[in-house]
C-alpha cells in the first residue's frame, strides 16, 4: 500500500481526506504545519506528500524546497489560491500537480494515482514524454524534437495542466477558472481558444490537425493518450 504524507492545517479537511483515503487502501500520515514535518518525512518514507501551501507557520512553498533536498519525493499541492503566480510558481519549481480548494475527494484521489503511476515508471525526474515533445518541469521547459520551445508562463501552465492528467477532459470552465482567481462568467471564452491555438502552432506537427491538444467536442479539451 502507498504512504501518503498530508501537511494540512485545516481539521475538516484533514479528517475527511485521512478517512477516505484509508478507503482508497492508502497508508495516511498527518501534520498541521511545518514545524515536524521534516521528522516525519525522514521517519515514514512516504510515497507521495499532499501539502498545502499557506500553513500557520510559513509556507508550503518554503518546505517543498526542503523536501527536495531531502529527497525527490512527488508533491501534490493543495491551494485556497488559485491566482497565476501561485499555481504556476509551483508548477514552476517541479511540483507533481495542484488541487485547488475546494475539491472532491474522488478527484484528488484520481491525481494521486495519476502521479503514483508515473513514479512507477520512473518518471520521478519531472520529465512528461508526449511523443516528441518532453516537458521538463524542474526547468520549467518544453523542448520539441530536443529543440527549446518558447512558451509564455499562461501557454506553459494550460500546456502542463492537460500534460499531468493524459485522457482527462477538462472543461473550458475548469480551464478558466484554474487560469484566473475571477468568476468565469468575467472572462472571455475566446481567449482560451487563442491560448490553445498558439500552444498547438508551437508543438503540433500540424496545428491544422492536432495529435497531441485534442478537442473534445462539446466538452473541452485532453491531451492525447
Amino acid at each position: 500500500m502507498s504512504k501518503i504524507l498530508m501537511v494540512e492545517d485545516d481539521e475538516t479537511i484533514r479528517l475527511g481526506l485521512h478517512y477516505y483515503l484509508k478507503q482508497e487502501e492508502f497508508v495516511v500520515f498527518e501534520n498541521n504545519k511545518c514545524a515536524g514535518t521534516m521528522e516525519l518525512v525522514r521517519e515514514k518514507e512516504p510515497d507521495l506528500i499532499l501539502l498545502d501551501i499557506n500553513l500557520p507557520d510559513g509556507t508550503g512553498f518554503d518546505l517543498f524546497k526542503k523536501i527536495k533536498e531531502y529527497k525527490d519525493i512527488p508533491i501534490i499541492f493543495l491551494t485556497a489560491n488559485d491566482l497565476e503566480v501561485s499555481v504556476v510558481m509551483g508548477l514552476d519549481m517541479g511540483a507533481d500537480d495542484y488541487i485547488t480548494k475546494p475539491f472532491k475527494a474522488r478527484e484528488l484521489v484520481s491525481r494521486i494515482k495519476n502521479v503514483l503511476r508515473r513514479t512507477a515508471k520512473n518518471l520521478t525526474s519531472n520529465v512528461i514524454e508526449l511523443k516528441n515533445i518532453t516537458i521538463d518541469m524542474k526547468q520549467a521547459k518544453v523542448f520539441k524534437n530536443g529543440v527549446d520551445v518558447m512558451l509564455t508562463a499562461l501557454e506553459y501552465k494550460i500546456l502542463l495542466i492537460l500534460a499531468l492528467n493524459p485522457g482527462t477532459v477538462f472543461t473550458r470552465e475548469k480551464i478558466l477558472a484554474d487560469i484566473w482567481d475571477v468568476n468565469e462568467a468575467y472572462v472571455n471564452d475566446n481567449t482560451l481558444t487563442v491560448y490553445i491555438k498558439r500552444i498547438r502552432e508551437k508543438i503540433e506537427e500540424d496545428p491544422n490537425n492536432p495529435e497531441l491538444i485534442l478537442t473534445v467536442r462539446g466538452l473541452g479539451y485532453k491531451v492525447g493518450v
